[in-house]
Protein backbone atom coordinates (compact mmCIF):
# COMPACT_ATOMS: atom_id res chain seq x y z
CA UNK A 1 0.00 0.00 0.00
CA UNK A 2 0.84 3.60 -0.10
CA UNK A 3 0.16 6.30 1.89
CA UNK A 4 0.10 9.88 1.46
CA UNK A 5 -1.29 13.28 2.83
CA UNK A 6 -1.63 15.75 0.51
CA UNK A 7 -2.97 18.22 2.25
CA UNK A 8 -4.12 18.61 6.37
CA UNK A 9 -5.39 21.16 8.10
CA UNK A 10 -8.44 23.60 8.54
CA UNK A 11 -7.67 25.42 5.19
CA UNK A 12 -8.39 21.87 3.60
CA UNK A 13 -7.62 18.01 3.88
CA UNK A 14 -6.97 15.46 1.37
CA UNK A 15 -5.56 11.67 2.04
CA UNK A 16 -3.91 9.65 -0.66
CA UNK A 17 -3.83 6.23 -0.77
CA UNK A 18 -3.10 2.75 -2.83
CA UNK A 19 -3.06 -0.43 -3.29
CA UNK A 20 -1.15 -2.61 -6.45
CA UNK A 21 -4.78 -2.21 -8.04
CA UNK A 22 -6.93 0.41 -6.59
CA UNK A 23 -6.07 4.06 -5.72
CA UNK A 24 -8.38 6.40 -3.51
CA UNK A 25 -8.93 9.79 -2.10
CA UNK A 26 -10.07 10.38 1.47
CA UNK A 27 -11.81 13.83 1.04
CA UNK A 28 -11.06 16.49 -1.85
CA UNK A 29 -11.47 19.45 0.70
CA UNK A 30 -9.23 22.24 -1.44
CA UNK A 31 -10.62 23.25 -4.92
CA UNK A 32 -9.92 20.46 -7.46
CA UNK A 33 -7.00 21.96 -9.44
CA UNK A 34 -5.17 21.59 -6.25
CA UNK A 35 -5.91 18.24 -5.80
CA UNK A 36 -4.68 17.70 -8.93
CA UNK A 37 -1.42 19.67 -8.73
CA UNK A 38 -1.07 17.64 -5.05
CA UNK A 39 -1.63 14.33 -7.22
CA UNK A 40 0.92 15.45 -9.78
CA UNK A 41 3.90 16.08 -7.23
CA UNK A 42 3.75 12.72 -5.97
CA UNK A 43 3.43 11.02 -9.02
CA UNK A 44 -0.30 10.08 -9.51
CA UNK A 45 -3.29 11.30 -11.96
CA UNK A 46 -6.62 12.26 -10.42
CA UNK A 47 -7.39 9.87 -13.85
CA UNK A 48 -7.07 6.98 -11.90
CA UNK A 49 -8.70 7.52 -8.84
CA UNK A 50 -11.18 5.06 -8.22
CA UNK A 51 -13.23 6.87 -5.35
CA UNK A 52 -13.19 9.39 -3.13
CA UNK A 53 -14.58 8.41 0.47
CA UNK A 54 -16.26 11.79 2.44
CA UNK A 55 -15.63 11.81 6.38
CA UNK A 56 -17.72 14.62 6.65
CA UNK A 57 -19.76 18.03 4.77
CA UNK A 58 -17.82 20.49 6.52
CA UNK A 59 -15.90 22.69 3.35
CA UNK A 60 -12.53 22.20 4.31
CA UNK A 61 -13.25 18.47 3.49
CA UNK A 62 -15.76 18.71 -0.03
CA UNK A 63 -14.56 21.52 -1.94
CA UNK A 64 -12.81 19.87 -4.51
CA UNK A 65 -14.93 16.59 -4.55
CA UNK A 66 -17.70 17.64 -6.77
CA UNK A 67 -15.39 18.99 -9.39
CA UNK A 68 -13.28 16.45 -9.43
CA UNK A 69 -16.20 13.87 -9.90
CA UNK A 70 -17.31 15.60 -12.60
CA UNK A 71 -14.06 15.94 -14.42
CA UNK A 72 -12.70 12.59 -13.99
CA UNK A 73 -15.86 10.78 -13.46
CA UNK A 74 -15.21 9.61 -9.86
CA UNK A 75 -17.41 7.66 -7.58
CA UNK A 76 -18.15 9.41 -4.58
CA UNK A 77 -19.10 7.47 -1.39
CA UNK A 78 -20.85 8.36 1.92
CA UNK A 79 -23.40 7.84 4.43
CA UNK A 80 -26.66 9.21 3.74
CA UNK A 81 -27.01 11.80 5.99
CA UNK A 82 -23.47 13.48 4.67
CA UNK A 83 -24.65 12.71 1.21
CA UNK A 84 -27.58 15.23 1.73
CA UNK A 85 -25.81 18.03 4.18
CA UNK A 86 -23.07 18.10 1.27
CA UNK A 87 -24.91 18.70 -2.14
CA UNK A 88 -25.56 22.17 -2.01
CA UNK A 89 -21.27 22.56 -1.56
CA UNK A 90 -20.27 19.73 -4.10
CA UNK A 91 -23.07 20.42 -6.96
CA UNK A 92 -24.77 18.13 -9.25
CA UNK A 93 -22.70 14.91 -9.58
CA UNK A 94 -24.64 11.78 -12.03
CA UNK A 95 -26.19 9.03 -10.55
CA UNK A 96 -23.87 6.07 -11.05
CA UNK A 97 -21.05 8.22 -9.58
CA UNK A 98 -23.30 8.43 -6.10
CA UNK A 99 -22.06 6.02 -3.68
CA UNK A 100 -24.41 5.67 -0.50
CA UNK A 101 -22.28 3.86 2.42
CA UNK A 102 -24.00 3.01 6.03
CA UNK A 103 -22.39 0.87 7.74
CA UNK A 104 -20.98 -1.59 5.07
CA UNK A 105 -17.41 -2.20 3.88
CA UNK A 106 -16.80 -1.24 0.45
CA UNK A 107 -14.32 -3.19 -1.63
CA UNK A 108 -12.76 -1.66 -4.58
CA UNK A 109 -10.56 -4.32 -5.98
CA UNK A 110 -7.97 -5.19 -3.41
CA UNK A 111 -8.83 -2.39 -1.22
CA UNK A 112 -11.54 -2.95 1.83
CA UNK A 113 -12.54 0.28 2.82
CA UNK A 114 -15.11 0.64 6.46
CA UNK A 115 -16.29 4.02 7.95
CA UNK A 116 -16.43 4.69 11.21
CA UNK A 117 -18.18 6.62 13.70
CA UNK A 118 -16.57 9.87 14.63
CA UNK A 119 -18.01 12.43 17.10
CA UNK A 120 -18.00 15.96 15.42
CA UNK A 121 -20.41 18.82 14.86
CA UNK A 122 -21.38 17.37 11.22
CA UNK A 123 -24.51 15.37 10.41
CA UNK A 124 -23.10 11.78 10.91
CA UNK A 125 -19.32 12.00 10.38
CA UNK A 126 -17.12 9.10 9.89
CA UNK A 127 -13.56 7.75 9.89
CA UNK A 128 -12.66 5.65 7.69
CA UNK A 129 -9.99 2.01 7.99
CA UNK A 130 -8.50 1.05 4.62
CA UNK A 131 -7.53 -2.55 4.27
CA UNK A 132 -5.04 -4.31 1.98
CA UNK A 133 -3.87 -8.11 2.76
CA UNK A 134 -2.57 -7.90 6.02
CA UNK A 135 -1.98 -3.90 5.88
CA UNK A 136 -4.34 -1.18 7.33
CA UNK A 137 -4.26 2.57 7.10
CA UNK A 138 -6.87 4.87 9.12
CA UNK A 139 -8.01 8.58 9.08
CA UNK A 140 -9.12 9.82 12.31
CA UNK A 141 -9.47 13.65 12.28
CA UNK A 142 -12.20 15.92 13.48
CA UNK A 143 -12.13 14.16 16.70
CA UNK A 144 -14.30 15.84 19.11
CA UNK A 145 -12.47 12.98 21.85
CA UNK A 146 -11.17 9.49 21.34
CA UNK A 147 -14.32 7.11 21.40
CA UNK A 148 -14.19 3.34 22.14
CA UNK A 149 -15.38 2.37 18.25
CA UNK A 150 -12.22 4.44 17.18
CA UNK A 151 -10.07 3.37 19.79
CA UNK A 152 -11.25 -0.28 17.96
CA UNK A 153 -10.49 1.08 14.76
CA UNK A 154 -6.93 1.99 15.37
CA UNK A 155 -5.55 -0.21 17.53
CA UNK A 156 -4.51 -2.50 15.08
CA UNK A 157 -3.39 -0.42 12.23
CA UNK A 158 -0.36 0.46 10.52
CA UNK A 159 -0.25 3.63 9.78
CA UNK A 160 -2.80 6.41 11.13
CA UNK A 161 -3.37 10.22 10.52
CA UNK A 162 -4.42 11.30 13.82
CA UNK A 163 -5.55 14.73 14.50
CA UNK A 164 -3.38 17.16 16.94
CA UNK A 165 -5.48 19.78 16.12
CA UNK A 166 -4.86 22.42 18.97
CA UNK A 167 -2.98 23.47 22.06
CA UNK A 168 -5.18 24.26 24.76
CA UNK A 169 -3.75 26.90 26.43
CA UNK A 170 -3.11 28.97 22.96
CA UNK A 171 -6.86 28.38 22.45
CA UNK A 172 -8.20 29.68 25.57
CA UNK A 173 -5.96 32.95 25.42
CA UNK A 174 -6.23 33.02 21.71
CA UNK A 175 -8.14 35.64 18.99
CA UNK A 176 -11.39 33.30 18.42
CA UNK A 177 -14.16 34.28 20.10
CA UNK A 178 -16.06 32.53 22.58
CA UNK A 179 -18.62 30.28 21.37
CA UNK A 180 -15.96 28.55 18.78
CA UNK A 181 -13.06 27.89 21.73
CA UNK A 182 -16.43 26.46 23.28
CA UNK A 183 -17.10 24.46 20.28
CA UNK A 184 -13.26 23.15 19.62
CA UNK A 185 -13.34 22.04 23.38
CA UNK A 186 -16.11 20.33 23.18
CA UNK A 187 -17.19 16.32 22.81
CA UNK A 188 -17.84 17.47 19.03
CA UNK A 189 -15.15 19.82 18.36
CA UNK A 190 -11.33 18.74 17.83
CA UNK A 191 -8.70 16.61 19.89
CA UNK A 192 -6.14 18.20 21.35
CA UNK A 193 -2.41 18.27 21.29
CA UNK A 194 -2.15 16.28 25.13
CA UNK A 195 -5.53 14.48 24.41
CA UNK A 196 -3.91 13.13 21.25
CA UNK A 197 -0.79 11.76 23.27
CA UNK A 198 -2.85 10.12 24.91
CA UNK A 199 -4.80 8.69 22.09
CA UNK A 200 -1.92 7.07 20.67
CA UNK A 201 -0.98 5.83 24.13
CA UNK A 202 -4.32 4.00 24.57
CA UNK A 203 -3.56 2.48 21.12
CA UNK A 204 -0.01 0.78 21.32
CA UNK A 205 -0.39 -2.73 20.22
CA UNK A 206 2.41 -5.44 19.10
CA UNK A 207 2.76 -3.82 15.48
CA UNK A 208 4.62 -1.08 15.36
CA UNK A 209 2.93 2.17 14.04
CA UNK A 210 3.76 5.25 11.82
CA UNK A 211 1.30 8.17 13.47
CA UNK A 212 0.94 11.74 11.01
CA UNK A 213 -0.51 14.30 13.33
CA UNK A 214 -2.56 15.84 10.92
CA UNK A 215 -5.78 18.43 10.89
CA UNK A 216 -3.37 21.49 12.85
CA UNK A 217 -5.07 24.94 13.34
CA UNK A 218 -3.02 27.73 12.00
CA UNK A 219 -4.47 29.92 14.85
CA UNK A 220 -3.98 27.62 17.65
CA UNK A 221 -1.07 25.54 17.21
CA UNK A 222 2.30 25.18 15.79
CA UNK A 223 3.97 22.14 14.28
CA UNK A 224 6.56 21.86 16.62
CA UNK A 225 4.77 21.95 19.77
CA UNK A 226 2.53 19.43 18.58
CA UNK A 227 4.75 17.08 17.61
CA UNK A 228 7.05 17.87 21.35
CA UNK A 229 3.70 17.75 23.65
CA UNK A 230 2.56 14.22 21.64
CA UNK A 231 6.16 12.66 22.36
CA UNK A 232 6.44 14.12 26.09
CA UNK A 233 3.03 12.28 26.20
CA UNK A 234 4.32 9.13 24.94
CA UNK A 235 7.69 9.26 26.98
CA UNK A 236 6.01 9.94 30.51
CA UNK A 237 4.48 6.69 29.21
CA UNK A 238 7.48 4.85 28.80
CA UNK A 239 7.26 4.84 24.55
CA UNK A 240 10.11 5.18 22.65
CA UNK A 241 9.70 7.56 19.34
CA UNK A 242 12.64 5.73 18.76
CA UNK A 243 12.16 2.08 18.63
CA UNK A 244 8.32 1.70 19.31
CA UNK A 245 6.60 3.94 17.22
CA UNK A 246 7.55 6.73 14.32
CA UNK A 247 5.92 9.93 14.86
CA UNK A 248 5.51 12.39 11.89
CA UNK A 249 3.86 15.73 10.42
CA UNK A 250 0.98 15.96 7.75
CA UNK A 251 1.88 19.22 6.51
CA UNK A 252 -0.97 21.91 6.04
CA UNK A 253 -0.13 23.19 1.83
CA UNK A 254 1.60 20.40 0.37
CA UNK A 255 2.02 16.57 0.06
CA UNK A 256 3.65 14.74 3.44
CA UNK A 257 4.62 11.73 5.22
CA UNK A 258 4.62 9.55 1.36
CA UNK A 259 4.86 5.94 2.77
CA UNK A 260 5.54 2.66 1.31
CA UNK A 261 3.68 0.52 3.36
Amino acid sequence: MKFCSLYSGSSGNSIFIASENSKILVDAGLPGKHIEKALSEIGESPKEIDGIFVTHEHIDHVKGVGVLSRKYDIPIYANEPTWNSMLKSIGQIKEHNIKIIDGKTVSIRDLDITGYRISHDAIKPAGYSVVCKNKKVCVATDLGYFSDEVRDALIDADVILLESNHDVEMLKFGPYPYNLKRRILSDVGHLSNEDCGKAIVDIMGSNKKTIALGHLSKTNNYPDLAFKTVVNVLNENGISTEKDIVITMAKRDMPSVYLDI
